[in-house]
């Protein structure tokens, strides 16, 4: 990724996944789970996830 023009994308797209992940497992924790939260989650994850793979 060093070097990619992409690469502050991806970070930031990583550090969003990861904000993701803790304000849905916040949000779990204190009302229940929903899986539409945790659909999108993995949505989420799985793009940022596509990027990485195919920016290296």
């Amino acid at each position: 990724m060093r070097g990619s023009p992409h690469g502050g994308a991806i970070r930031t797209m990583g550090a969003l996944t990861a904000g993701t992940l803790v304000a849905v497992t916040a949000y779990t924790v204190a009302l229940g789970g929903d899986g539409r939260l945790w659909f999108g989650w993995v949505v989420l994850g799985l793009l940022t996830l596509a990027m990485a793979v195919t920016q290296s």
